[in-house]
Protein backbone atom coordinates (compact mmCIF):
# COMPACT_ATOMS: atom_id res chain seq x y z
CA UNK A 1 0.00 0.00 0.00
CA UNK A 2 2.83 2.37 0.89
CA UNK A 3 4.50 1.66 -2.44
CA UNK A 4 1.27 2.39 -4.32
CA UNK A 5 0.80 5.61 -2.37
CA UNK A 6 4.33 6.78 -3.18
CA UNK A 7 3.81 5.93 -6.86
CA UNK A 8 0.66 8.05 -6.93
CA UNK A 9 2.20 10.89 -4.95
CA UNK A 10 4.99 11.39 -7.47
CA UNK A 11 2.39 11.96 -10.20
CA UNK A 12 1.17 15.19 -8.57
CA UNK A 13 4.46 16.88 -7.73
CA UNK A 14 5.14 20.34 -9.23
CA UNK A 15 7.63 18.79 -11.65
CA UNK A 16 5.09 16.20 -12.78
CA UNK A 17 2.39 18.84 -13.28
CA UNK A 18 4.76 20.94 -15.37
CA UNK A 19 5.49 17.84 -17.45
CA UNK A 20 1.78 17.27 -18.13
CA UNK A 21 1.37 20.89 -19.18
CA UNK A 22 4.42 20.67 -21.42
CA UNK A 23 3.00 17.57 -23.12
CA UNK A 24 -0.35 19.28 -23.59
CA UNK A 25 1.24 22.36 -25.17
CA UNK A 26 3.68 20.49 -27.39
CA UNK A 27 1.01 18.05 -28.63
CA UNK A 28 -1.31 20.99 -29.29
CA UNK A 29 1.41 22.68 -31.37
CA UNK A 30 2.14 19.53 -33.33
CA UNK A 31 -1.47 18.57 -34.10
CA UNK A 32 -2.49 22.16 -34.87
CA UNK A 33 0.31 22.48 -37.44
CA UNK A 34 -0.07 19.00 -38.92
CA UNK A 35 -3.86 18.99 -39.23
CA UNK A 36 -3.84 22.64 -40.25
CA UNK A 37 -1.35 21.91 -43.03
CA UNK A 38 -3.56 19.08 -44.29
CA UNK A 39 -6.64 21.32 -44.24
CA UNK A 40 -4.80 24.10 -46.09
CA UNK A 41 -3.49 21.66 -48.69
CA UNK A 42 -6.97 20.23 -49.31
CA UNK A 43 -8.45 23.72 -49.63
CA UNK A 44 -5.87 24.94 -52.13
CA UNK A 45 -5.66 21.63 -54.00
CA UNK A 46 -8.97 19.74 -53.95
CA UNK A 47 -7.24 16.92 -55.86
CA UNK A 48 -4.46 16.70 -53.22
CA UNK A 49 -5.22 13.00 -52.74
CA UNK A 50 -3.83 12.34 -56.21
CA UNK A 51 -1.21 15.08 -56.20
CA UNK A 52 2.23 14.20 -54.86
CA UNK A 53 3.06 17.84 -54.05
CA UNK A 54 0.28 17.85 -51.47
CA UNK A 55 1.80 14.82 -49.77
CA UNK A 56 5.22 16.50 -49.71
CA UNK A 57 3.75 19.64 -48.13
CA UNK A 58 2.02 17.64 -45.42
CA UNK A 59 5.15 15.58 -44.71
CA UNK A 60 7.32 18.69 -44.41
CA UNK A 61 4.83 20.35 -42.06
CA UNK A 62 4.71 17.17 -39.97
CA UNK A 63 8.51 17.00 -39.76
CA UNK A 64 8.97 20.65 -38.81
CA UNK A 65 6.08 20.66 -36.32
CA UNK A 66 7.26 17.51 -34.55
CA UNK A 67 10.86 18.73 -34.35
CA UNK A 68 9.73 21.96 -32.69
CA UNK A 69 7.23 20.22 -30.41
CA UNK A 70 9.86 17.77 -29.15
CA UNK A 71 12.45 20.50 -28.70
CA UNK A 72 10.28 22.83 -26.61
CA UNK A 73 9.27 20.06 -24.20
CA UNK A 74 12.39 17.87 -24.12
CA UNK A 75 13.94 19.45 -21.02
CA UNK A 76 10.65 19.37 -19.08
CA UNK A 77 8.72 16.24 -19.95
CA UNK A 78 11.04 14.47 -22.38
CA UNK A 79 9.09 15.76 -25.38
CA UNK A 80 7.02 12.63 -26.03
CA UNK A 81 4.17 14.39 -27.91
CA UNK A 82 2.71 10.96 -28.60
CA UNK A 83 1.02 8.26 -26.47
CA UNK A 84 2.96 5.60 -28.39
CA UNK A 85 6.27 7.19 -27.43
CA UNK A 86 5.12 7.39 -23.81
CA UNK A 87 4.12 3.72 -23.93
CA UNK A 88 7.50 2.77 -25.38
CA UNK A 89 9.26 4.73 -22.64
CA UNK A 90 7.10 3.04 -19.99
CA UNK A 91 8.02 -0.37 -21.40
CA UNK A 92 11.68 0.61 -21.13
CA UNK A 93 11.22 1.72 -17.52
CA UNK A 94 11.82 5.42 -18.17
CA UNK A 95 8.43 6.55 -16.89
CA UNK A 96 6.02 5.01 -14.39
CA UNK A 97 2.63 3.68 -15.47
CA UNK A 98 0.66 6.28 -13.42
CA UNK A 99 2.63 9.14 -14.96
CA UNK A 100 2.26 7.61 -18.42
CA UNK A 101 -1.52 7.66 -17.99
CA UNK A 102 -1.46 11.38 -17.17
CA UNK A 103 0.83 11.94 -20.18
CA UNK A 104 -1.74 10.18 -22.36
CA UNK A 105 -4.53 12.36 -21.01
CA UNK A 106 -2.53 15.54 -21.59
CA UNK A 107 -1.54 14.52 -25.11
CA UNK A 108 -5.08 13.53 -26.08
CA UNK A 109 -6.55 16.75 -24.71
CA UNK A 110 -3.97 18.79 -26.59
CA UNK A 111 -4.88 17.02 -29.82
CA UNK A 112 -8.63 17.38 -29.35
CA UNK A 113 -8.43 21.08 -28.49
CA UNK A 114 -6.14 21.77 -31.46
CA UNK A 115 -8.66 20.13 -33.82
CA UNK A 116 -11.60 21.96 -32.23
CA UNK A 117 -9.80 25.28 -32.61
CA UNK A 118 -9.07 24.54 -36.26
CA UNK A 119 -12.69 23.64 -36.96
CA UNK A 120 -14.01 26.75 -35.22
CA UNK A 121 -11.55 29.23 -36.70
CA UNK A 122 -11.90 27.89 -40.25
CA UNK A 123 -15.69 28.36 -40.08
CA UNK A 124 -16.62 24.72 -39.99
CA UNK A 125 -14.21 23.40 -42.60
CA UNK A 126 -13.97 19.62 -42.40
CA UNK A 127 -11.23 18.30 -40.15
CA UNK A 128 -9.52 15.46 -42.07
CA UNK A 129 -9.19 12.12 -40.34
CA UNK A 130 -6.78 9.25 -40.88
CA UNK A 131 -8.21 6.50 -43.03
CA UNK A 132 -7.17 3.52 -45.13
CA UNK A 133 -8.14 2.76 -48.75
CA UNK A 134 -10.85 0.19 -49.41
CA UNK A 135 -8.43 -2.30 -50.93
CA UNK A 136 -6.26 -2.33 -47.81
CA UNK A 137 -7.04 -4.45 -44.75
CA UNK A 138 -7.04 -3.17 -41.19
CA UNK A 139 -4.42 -5.78 -40.35
CA UNK A 140 -2.09 -4.56 -43.07
CA UNK A 141 -2.62 -0.94 -42.06
CA UNK A 142 -1.89 -1.77 -38.41
CA UNK A 143 1.36 -3.47 -39.42
CA UNK A 144 2.36 -0.45 -41.50
CA UNK A 145 1.59 1.93 -38.62
CA UNK A 146 3.45 -0.37 -36.24
CA UNK A 147 6.59 -0.46 -38.38
CA UNK A 148 6.61 3.31 -38.79
CA UNK A 149 6.07 3.86 -35.08
CA UNK A 150 8.87 1.42 -34.38
CA UNK A 151 11.27 3.56 -36.43
CA UNK A 152 10.00 6.72 -34.71
CA UNK A 153 10.31 5.41 -31.15
CA UNK A 154 13.67 3.76 -31.87
CA UNK A 155 14.89 7.16 -33.07
CA UNK A 156 13.49 8.79 -29.92
CA UNK A 157 15.39 6.29 -27.77
CA UNK A 158 18.62 6.92 -29.66
CA UNK A 159 18.20 10.70 -29.57
CA UNK A 160 17.39 10.80 -25.85
CA UNK A 161 20.00 8.25 -24.72
CA UNK A 162 22.18 10.00 -22.10
CA UNK A 163 25.09 7.77 -23.12
CA UNK A 164 25.20 9.81 -26.31
CA UNK A 165 25.31 13.06 -24.34
CA UNK A 166 22.56 15.58 -23.72
CA UNK A 167 19.90 15.97 -26.39
CA UNK A 168 20.81 18.89 -28.64
CA UNK A 169 18.83 20.31 -31.53
CA UNK A 170 19.99 17.35 -33.64
CA UNK A 171 17.85 14.96 -31.57
CA UNK A 172 14.49 16.67 -32.18
CA UNK A 173 15.46 17.27 -35.79
CA UNK A 174 16.18 13.56 -36.32
CA UNK A 175 12.84 12.66 -34.74
CA UNK A 176 11.01 15.10 -36.99
CA UNK A 177 12.82 13.91 -40.10
CA UNK A 178 11.98 10.24 -39.56
CA UNK A 179 8.36 11.20 -38.96
CA UNK A 180 8.22 13.22 -42.17
CA UNK A 181 9.86 10.38 -44.11
CA UNK A 182 7.26 7.96 -42.79
CA UNK A 183 4.44 10.27 -43.87
CA UNK A 184 5.92 10.26 -47.39
CA UNK A 185 6.12 6.48 -47.29
CA UNK A 186 2.59 5.82 -46.06
CA UNK A 187 0.47 8.90 -46.73
CA UNK A 188 -1.73 7.29 -49.41
CA UNK A 189 -2.19 4.12 -47.33
CA UNK A 190 -2.78 5.12 -43.69
CA UNK A 191 -2.09 8.85 -43.59
CA UNK A 192 1.13 8.27 -41.66
CA UNK A 193 -0.19 8.89 -38.17
CA UNK A 194 2.18 7.04 -35.80
CA UNK A 195 0.39 8.97 -33.06
CA UNK A 196 -2.82 7.70 -31.41
CA UNK A 197 -3.59 11.13 -29.89
CA UNK A 198 -3.33 12.78 -33.31
CA UNK A 199 -5.68 10.21 -34.86
CA UNK A 200 -8.14 10.32 -31.95
CA UNK A 201 -8.37 14.12 -31.88
CA UNK A 202 -9.01 14.44 -35.59
CA UNK A 203 -11.47 11.51 -35.52
CA UNK A 204 -13.43 12.99 -32.62
CA UNK A 205 -13.76 16.43 -34.18
CA UNK A 206 -14.01 15.11 -37.75
CA UNK A 207 -16.79 12.74 -36.75
CA UNK A 208 -15.39 9.45 -38.01
CA UNK A 209 -13.89 6.68 -35.89
CA UNK A 210 -13.69 4.17 -38.73
CA UNK A 211 -10.60 1.94 -38.40
CA UNK A 212 -9.54 3.87 -35.29
CA UNK A 213 -8.15 0.67 -33.76
CA UNK A 214 -5.49 0.62 -36.50
CA UNK A 215 -4.02 3.83 -35.11
CA UNK A 216 -3.79 2.51 -31.57
CA UNK A 217 -2.91 -1.18 -31.84
CA UNK A 218 -0.21 -0.83 -34.49
CA UNK A 219 1.64 2.14 -32.95
CA UNK A 220 1.53 0.75 -29.40
CA UNK A 221 2.94 -2.62 -30.47
CA UNK A 222 5.59 -0.93 -32.61
CA UNK A 223 6.57 1.39 -29.75
CA UNK A 224 6.83 -1.45 -27.25
CA UNK A 225 8.99 -3.46 -29.65
CA UNK A 226 11.32 -0.49 -30.19
CA UNK A 227 11.69 0.07 -26.44
CA UNK A 228 12.49 -3.57 -25.72
CA UNK A 229 14.88 -3.95 -28.65
CA UNK A 230 16.85 -0.78 -27.96
CA UNK A 231 17.03 -1.16 -24.18
CA UNK A 232 17.66 -4.90 -23.91
CA UNK A 233 19.17 -6.08 -27.19
CA UNK A 234 20.95 -3.42 -29.23
CA UNK A 235 22.22 -1.17 -26.46
CA UNK A 236 21.59 -2.69 -23.01
CA UNK A 237 22.39 -0.53 -20.00
CA UNK A 238 25.32 -2.66 -18.81
CA UNK A 239 27.05 -2.49 -22.20
CA UNK A 240 29.79 0.08 -22.54
CA UNK A 241 29.75 2.38 -25.55
CA UNK A 242 32.14 1.36 -28.32
CA UNK A 243 34.25 4.45 -27.64
CA UNK A 244 35.16 2.96 -24.25
CA UNK A 245 36.13 -0.40 -25.70
CA UNK A 246 39.01 0.50 -27.97
CA UNK A 247 37.38 2.58 -30.67
CA UNK A 248 38.98 6.04 -30.76
CA UNK A 249 36.97 9.00 -29.52
CA UNK A 250 35.62 11.31 -32.14
CA UNK A 251 34.94 8.60 -34.69
CA UNK A 252 31.56 9.11 -36.32
CA UNK A 253 29.51 6.42 -37.95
Amino acid sequence: MASLKSRLEHTVTPTALRSYLAEFISTFFFVFASVGATMSTLKMMPDAASNSSGLVAIAVANAFALSVAVYIASNISGGHVNPAVTFGMAIGGHISIPMAIFYWISQTLGSVIACILLKVTTVGQHVPTHSIPQEMTGFGAAILEGVMTFTLVYTVYAAADPRRGSMSIIGPLAIGLVSGANVLASGPFTGGSMNPAYSFGSALVGGSFKNQAVYWIGPLIGAATAGILYEHVVFPAQQEPDSLRGIPHGVEF
